[in-house]
Protein backbone atom coordinates (compact mmCIF):
# COMPACT_ATOMS: atom_id res chain seq x y z
CA UNK A 1 0.00 0.00 0.00
CA UNK A 2 3.10 2.41 0.37
CA UNK A 3 3.30 2.99 -2.94
CA UNK A 4 -0.47 3.45 -3.22
CA UNK A 5 0.54 6.24 -0.79
CA UNK A 6 3.43 7.42 -2.38
CA UNK A 7 0.80 8.46 -5.46
CA UNK A 8 -0.70 10.53 -3.73
CA UNK A 9 1.97 12.67 -2.86
CA UNK A 10 2.34 13.72 -6.08
CA UNK A 11 -0.97 14.90 -6.58
CA UNK A 12 -0.54 18.29 -5.65
CA UNK A 13 -0.96 20.93 -8.49
CA UNK A 14 -1.49 18.06 -11.45
CA UNK A 15 -3.07 20.51 -13.79
CA UNK A 16 -6.05 18.50 -15.24
CA UNK A 17 -8.85 19.98 -18.30
CA UNK A 18 -12.25 19.11 -17.14
CA UNK A 19 -14.56 19.44 -19.60
CA UNK A 20 -18.47 18.55 -19.51
CA UNK A 21 -22.10 19.76 -18.85
CA UNK A 22 -22.37 21.83 -15.59
CA UNK A 23 -24.65 21.56 -12.46
CA UNK A 24 -25.89 23.42 -9.27
CA UNK A 25 -27.09 21.76 -6.72
CA UNK A 26 -29.36 22.37 -3.82
CA UNK A 27 -29.27 20.72 -1.00
CA UNK A 28 -32.51 20.90 1.71
CA UNK A 29 -32.37 19.23 4.76
CA UNK A 30 -34.88 18.92 7.61
CA UNK A 31 -37.38 16.64 9.36
CA UNK A 32 -41.03 15.62 9.03
CA UNK A 33 -43.14 15.28 12.21
CA UNK A 34 -46.26 15.26 10.08
CA UNK A 35 -48.68 15.13 6.80
CA UNK A 36 -50.01 18.13 4.72
CA UNK A 37 -53.61 18.65 5.66
CA UNK A 38 -53.50 19.68 1.73
CA UNK A 39 -52.21 16.49 0.36
CA UNK A 40 -51.04 13.22 1.14
CA UNK A 41 -47.56 13.85 1.32
CA UNK A 42 -44.78 14.85 4.17
CA UNK A 43 -44.45 17.96 5.42
CA UNK A 44 -40.49 18.86 5.69
CA UNK A 45 -40.01 21.55 8.58
CA UNK A 46 -36.83 23.09 6.90
CA UNK A 47 -32.82 23.14 8.99
CA UNK A 48 -30.42 23.62 6.55
CA UNK A 49 -30.07 24.39 2.64
CA UNK A 50 -26.67 24.73 0.51
CA UNK A 51 -25.21 24.26 -2.38
CA UNK A 52 -22.55 22.56 -4.14
CA UNK A 53 -20.69 21.93 -7.66
CA UNK A 54 -22.78 19.23 -9.78
CA UNK A 55 -21.96 17.09 -12.64
CA UNK A 56 -18.64 18.42 -14.23
CA UNK A 57 -18.52 20.59 -11.96
CA UNK A 58 -18.49 18.05 -9.22
CA UNK A 59 -15.56 16.24 -10.65
CA UNK A 60 -13.63 19.55 -10.73
CA UNK A 61 -14.66 19.69 -6.97
CA UNK A 62 -13.28 16.44 -6.51
CA UNK A 63 -10.15 17.05 -7.76
CA UNK A 64 -9.43 20.55 -5.90
CA UNK A 65 -9.92 19.06 -2.85
CA UNK A 66 -7.41 16.32 -3.56
CA UNK A 67 -4.82 19.10 -4.37
CA UNK A 68 -5.28 19.26 -7.98
CA UNK A 69 -4.91 22.58 -10.23
CA UNK A 70 -8.26 22.18 -11.99
CA UNK A 71 -9.61 24.44 -15.09
CA UNK A 72 -13.41 23.44 -16.16
CA UNK A 73 -14.89 24.08 -19.06
CA UNK A 74 -18.35 24.38 -19.82
CA UNK A 75 -21.94 26.60 -20.09
CA UNK A 76 -23.36 28.32 -17.95
CA UNK A 77 -27.01 30.33 -18.25
CA UNK A 78 -26.97 34.04 -17.67
CA UNK A 79 -28.83 33.52 -14.37
CA UNK A 80 -28.88 34.02 -10.06
CA UNK A 81 -28.13 30.14 -9.95
CA UNK A 82 -25.27 30.35 -12.69
CA UNK A 83 -23.94 33.02 -10.26
CA UNK A 84 -23.75 30.65 -7.39
CA UNK A 85 -22.73 27.88 -9.48
CA UNK A 86 -19.37 30.12 -10.40
CA UNK A 87 -18.98 31.42 -6.79
CA UNK A 88 -19.19 27.75 -5.33
CA UNK A 89 -16.35 26.61 -7.83
CA UNK A 90 -14.27 29.72 -6.80
CA UNK A 91 -14.44 29.13 -2.91
CA UNK A 92 -13.15 25.49 -3.76
CA UNK A 93 -10.54 27.37 -5.91
CA UNK A 94 -11.61 25.50 -9.52
CA UNK A 95 -10.00 27.87 -11.93
CA UNK A 96 -13.63 29.20 -14.63
CA UNK A 97 -11.71 31.02 -16.59
CA UNK A 98 -13.59 27.97 -19.51
CA UNK A 99 -16.97 28.47 -18.05
CA UNK A 100 -18.97 30.19 -20.49
CA UNK A 101 -22.20 31.90 -20.39
CA UNK A 102 -24.56 31.18 -22.76
CA UNK A 103 -28.13 33.48 -22.72
CA UNK A 104 -30.16 30.61 -24.58
CA UNK A 105 -30.20 28.08 -21.27
CA UNK A 106 -30.85 28.07 -17.93
CA UNK A 107 -27.77 26.67 -15.79
CA UNK A 108 -28.76 23.12 -14.83
CA UNK A 109 -30.08 23.35 -11.35
CA UNK A 110 -31.39 19.90 -9.33
CA UNK A 111 -32.92 20.72 -5.84
CA UNK A 112 -33.02 17.47 -3.54
CA UNK A 113 -35.11 17.69 -0.56
CA UNK A 114 -33.97 15.61 2.30
CA UNK A 115 -35.49 14.14 5.36
CA UNK A 116 -34.64 11.76 8.09
CA UNK A 117 -31.63 10.80 5.85
CA UNK A 118 -33.62 10.25 2.70
CA UNK A 119 -34.34 11.89 -0.48
CA UNK A 120 -38.02 13.04 -0.23
CA UNK A 121 -38.30 14.49 -3.95
CA UNK A 122 -35.79 15.69 -6.54
CA UNK A 123 -36.91 19.14 -8.41
CA UNK A 124 -34.72 19.74 -11.53
CA UNK A 125 -34.92 23.27 -13.95
CA UNK A 126 -33.28 22.84 -17.57
CA UNK A 127 -33.57 24.55 -20.68
CA UNK A 128 -31.76 23.84 -23.54
CA UNK A 129 -31.15 25.89 -26.39
CA UNK A 130 -33.82 26.17 -29.40
CA UNK A 131 -31.06 26.52 -31.92
CA UNK A 132 -29.75 24.01 -33.23
CA UNK A 133 -26.23 25.27 -33.92
CA UNK A 134 -23.70 26.44 -30.48
CA UNK A 135 -22.65 29.63 -31.19
CA UNK A 136 -21.00 29.92 -27.36
CA UNK A 137 -19.51 26.23 -28.31
CA UNK A 138 -17.58 27.27 -31.46
CA UNK A 139 -17.10 30.92 -30.70
CA UNK A 140 -15.66 30.33 -27.06
CA UNK A 141 -15.56 26.53 -26.04
CA UNK A 142 -13.54 25.50 -29.55
CA UNK A 143 -10.90 28.45 -29.34
CA UNK A 144 -10.42 28.45 -25.47
CA UNK A 145 -9.30 24.39 -25.99
CA UNK A 146 -7.08 25.56 -28.86
CA UNK A 147 -5.06 28.11 -26.71
CA UNK A 148 -4.77 26.20 -23.87
CA UNK A 149 -4.99 22.57 -24.05
CA UNK A 150 -1.04 22.31 -23.74
CA UNK A 151 -1.02 23.55 -20.69
CA UNK A 152 -2.61 20.44 -18.87
CA UNK A 153 -1.40 16.77 -17.74
CA UNK A 154 -4.55 15.07 -18.36
CA UNK A 155 -8.05 16.04 -19.52
CA UNK A 156 -11.65 14.40 -18.46
CA UNK A 157 -14.84 14.30 -20.38
CA UNK A 158 -17.55 14.70 -17.97
CA UNK A 159 -20.46 13.84 -19.92
CA UNK A 160 -24.04 14.36 -18.71
CA UNK A 161 -26.06 14.27 -22.18
CA UNK A 162 -26.41 18.08 -21.57
CA UNK A 163 -24.80 19.19 -25.01
CA UNK A 164 -21.44 20.16 -24.17
CA UNK A 165 -20.14 17.07 -25.56
CA UNK A 166 -20.76 16.57 -29.27
CA UNK A 167 -18.70 15.23 -32.27
CA UNK A 168 -17.08 18.24 -33.09
CA UNK A 169 -15.46 19.01 -29.64
CA UNK A 170 -14.68 15.29 -29.21
CA UNK A 171 -12.61 15.68 -32.82
CA UNK A 172 -10.92 18.88 -31.39
CA UNK A 173 -10.21 17.43 -28.04
CA UNK A 174 -8.39 14.49 -30.15
CA UNK A 175 -6.50 16.38 -32.05
CA UNK A 176 -5.12 18.32 -29.30
CA UNK A 177 -4.37 15.44 -27.15
CA UNK A 178 -2.42 13.34 -29.91
CA UNK A 179 -0.44 17.15 -30.61
CA UNK A 180 0.14 17.54 -26.77
CA UNK A 181 0.22 13.41 -25.99
CA UNK A 182 -2.12 13.95 -23.13
CA UNK A 183 -4.41 11.30 -21.55
CA UNK A 184 -7.85 11.63 -21.97
CA UNK A 185 -10.46 9.86 -19.92
CA UNK A 186 -14.05 9.73 -20.33
CA UNK A 187 -17.01 9.08 -17.83
CA UNK A 188 -19.67 8.45 -21.01
CA UNK A 189 -23.56 9.53 -21.12
CA UNK A 190 -23.98 8.37 -24.70
CA UNK A 191 -25.31 4.92 -26.16
CA UNK A 192 -22.37 4.07 -28.35
CA UNK A 193 -19.28 4.54 -26.87
CA UNK A 194 -17.57 4.58 -29.85
CA UNK A 195 -18.81 8.25 -30.19
CA UNK A 196 -15.93 9.36 -27.95
CA UNK A 197 -13.22 7.70 -30.24
CA UNK A 198 -9.83 6.65 -29.59
CA UNK A 199 -9.48 7.84 -25.58
CA UNK A 200 -7.14 6.46 -23.04
CA UNK A 201 -10.05 4.88 -20.78
CA UNK A 202 -14.06 5.33 -20.83
CA UNK A 203 -15.47 4.53 -17.01
CA UNK A 204 -19.04 3.12 -17.59
CA UNK A 205 -21.46 1.87 -15.07
CA UNK A 206 -22.56 -1.46 -15.80
CA UNK A 207 -26.08 -0.05 -17.37
CA UNK A 208 -24.17 2.19 -19.65
CA UNK A 209 -22.22 -0.51 -20.46
CA UNK A 210 -24.75 -3.34 -21.00
CA UNK A 211 -26.71 -0.19 -22.87
CA UNK A 212 -23.67 -0.81 -25.61
CA UNK A 213 -23.52 -4.20 -25.85
CA UNK A 214 -27.46 -4.40 -26.79
CA UNK A 215 -26.73 -2.07 -29.76
CA UNK A 216 -23.98 -4.03 -31.35
CA UNK A 217 -25.34 -6.23 -33.74
CA UNK A 218 -25.39 -10.17 -32.96
CA UNK A 219 -22.42 -10.73 -36.30
CA UNK A 220 -20.33 -8.35 -34.67
CA UNK A 221 -20.88 -9.13 -31.23
CA UNK A 222 -19.88 -12.98 -32.37
CA UNK A 223 -16.59 -11.67 -33.89
CA UNK A 224 -15.35 -9.90 -31.38
CA UNK A 225 -16.38 -13.10 -28.92
CA UNK A 226 -19.10 -11.15 -26.52
CA UNK A 227 -21.55 -13.48 -25.72
CA UNK A 228 -24.55 -11.72 -24.05
CA UNK A 229 -25.71 -8.11 -23.15
CA UNK A 230 -24.89 -8.83 -19.81
CA UNK A 231 -22.61 -8.20 -16.94
CA UNK A 232 -23.69 -10.47 -14.16
CA UNK A 233 -21.57 -13.23 -13.31
CA UNK A 234 -17.64 -13.40 -13.33
CA UNK A 235 -17.08 -15.01 -15.88
CA UNK A 236 -19.47 -12.99 -18.77
CA UNK A 237 -18.17 -9.64 -17.44
CA UNK A 238 -14.63 -10.93 -18.02
CA UNK A 239 -15.27 -12.34 -21.39
CA UNK A 240 -17.91 -9.17 -22.41
CA UNK A 241 -15.47 -6.75 -20.85
CA UNK A 242 -12.87 -8.17 -22.97
CA UNK A 243 -14.62 -8.37 -26.44
CA UNK A 244 -16.14 -4.46 -25.25
CA UNK A 245 -12.68 -3.14 -24.94
CA UNK A 246 -11.61 -4.67 -28.49
CA UNK A 247 -14.75 -3.51 -30.25
CA UNK A 248 -14.18 0.02 -28.82
CA UNK A 249 -10.76 -0.15 -29.74
CA UNK A 250 -9.35 2.31 -26.86
CA UNK A 251 -6.38 2.03 -24.33
CA UNK A 252 -8.65 0.84 -21.29
CA UNK A 253 -11.97 0.19 -20.17
CA UNK A 254 -12.91 0.58 -16.39
CA UNK A 255 -16.57 -0.96 -15.58
CA UNK A 256 -17.76 0.40 -12.37
CA UNK A 257 -20.53 -2.29 -10.63
CA UNK A 258 -22.19 -0.68 -7.65
CA UNK A 259 -21.48 -2.57 -4.80
CA UNK A 260 -19.91 -5.55 -6.67
CA UNK A 261 -16.39 -3.25 -6.89
CA UNK A 262 -15.32 -2.73 -10.42
CA UNK A 263 -12.91 -4.33 -13.26
CA UNK A 264 -10.23 -2.70 -15.46
CA UNK A 265 -9.31 -4.54 -18.44
CA UNK A 266 -6.60 -3.79 -20.64
CA UNK A 267 -5.31 -4.81 -24.25
CA UNK A 268 -3.23 -8.53 -23.63
CA UNK A 269 -3.83 -8.07 -19.84
CA UNK A 270 -5.79 -10.21 -17.73
CA UNK A 271 -9.23 -8.91 -16.38
CA UNK A 272 -8.92 -7.48 -13.42
CA UNK A 273 -11.48 -6.74 -10.73
CA UNK A 274 -11.36 -4.79 -8.13
CA UNK A 275 -13.91 -5.51 -4.82
CA UNK A 276 -15.36 -2.68 -3.31
CA UNK A 277 -14.04 -0.93 -0.37
CA UNK A 278 -17.16 0.41 0.70
CA UNK A 279 -18.41 -0.79 4.52
CA UNK A 280 -22.01 0.48 3.84
CA UNK A 281 -23.48 2.02 0.67
CA UNK A 282 -25.38 4.86 1.84
CA UNK A 283 -25.93 6.97 -1.32
CA UNK A 284 -24.28 6.34 -5.02
CA UNK A 285 -25.12 10.13 -6.11
CA UNK A 286 -21.59 11.38 -7.13
CA UNK A 287 -19.58 7.95 -7.36
CA UNK A 288 -18.85 7.90 -10.62
CA UNK A 289 -17.53 11.49 -10.46
CA UNK A 290 -15.18 10.30 -7.74
CA UNK A 291 -13.71 7.63 -9.64
CA UNK A 292 -13.03 9.17 -12.80
CA UNK A 293 -11.49 12.05 -10.95
CA UNK A 294 -9.10 9.95 -9.01
CA UNK A 295 -8.58 7.79 -11.48
CA UNK A 296 -7.46 10.64 -14.22
CA UNK A 297 -5.45 12.30 -11.09
CA UNK A 298 -3.30 9.32 -10.44
CA UNK A 299 -2.50 8.61 -13.94
CA UNK A 300 -1.84 12.58 -14.00
CA UNK A 301 0.77 11.34 -11.10
CA UNK A 302 2.37 8.92 -12.68
CA UNK A 303 0.38 5.54 -11.70
CA UNK A 304 -0.53 2.61 -13.86
CA UNK A 305 -4.32 1.89 -14.83
CA UNK A 306 -4.22 -0.84 -12.20
CA UNK A 307 -2.48 1.51 -9.29
CA UNK A 308 -5.07 4.37 -10.83
CA UNK A 309 -7.89 2.06 -10.27
CA UNK A 310 -7.75 0.82 -6.81
CA UNK A 311 -7.01 3.67 -5.13
CA UNK A 312 -10.14 5.39 -7.27
CA UNK A 313 -12.04 2.20 -5.99
CA UNK A 314 -10.90 3.66 -2.09
CA UNK A 315 -12.33 6.71 -2.74
CA UNK A 316 -15.62 5.54 -4.08
CA UNK A 317 -16.30 3.73 -0.81
CA UNK A 318 -15.59 6.70 1.15
CA UNK A 319 -18.22 8.70 -0.98
CA UNK A 320 -20.96 6.16 -1.14
CA UNK A 321 -21.00 5.94 2.94
CA UNK A 322 -22.28 9.40 3.09
CA UNK A 323 -25.32 11.41 1.68
CA UNK A 324 -24.99 13.67 -1.24
CA UNK A 325 -22.46 14.04 -3.66
CA UNK A 326 -19.85 15.28 -1.64
CA UNK A 327 -15.57 15.19 -2.69
CA UNK A 328 -13.33 13.04 -0.85
CA UNK A 329 -10.33 15.34 0.56
CA UNK A 330 -6.61 13.84 0.51
CA UNK A 331 -6.52 13.04 4.36
CA UNK A 332 -9.90 10.83 4.37
CA UNK A 333 -8.36 9.25 1.25
CA UNK A 334 -4.94 8.67 2.94
CA UNK A 335 -6.46 7.08 5.41
CA UNK A 336 -8.84 4.44 3.89
CA UNK A 337 -5.68 3.47 2.06
CA UNK A 338 -3.94 3.10 5.56
CA UNK A 339 -6.50 1.06 7.01
CA UNK A 340 -6.15 -1.80 5.05
CA UNK A 341 -2.11 -1.95 4.99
Amino acid sequence: MSKYINILKHFKNKRLLVIGDLVLDQYIKGNVSRISPEAPVPVVLQEESFYTPGGAANVANNLTSLGANVTLVGKIGDDIEGGILKRELHKRHVHTNGVFIDGAIDTIFKTRIIAQHQQIVRLDREKKASESFDHVKEDKILPFLRRNMKDFDTVIISDYAKGVIDPSLMSLVHELALKNKLPVVVDPKLEDLREYGQVTCITPNKKEAESILKIIPDETRRAFGIRSTKLEAKEEIENNGCGLLKYLGIESLLITLGEHGMYLFEHNKKPFPIPTKARQVFDVSGAGDTVISVFALCIAAGADKRQAAQIANYAAGIVVAKMGAVAVDLNELTAAIGAHQ
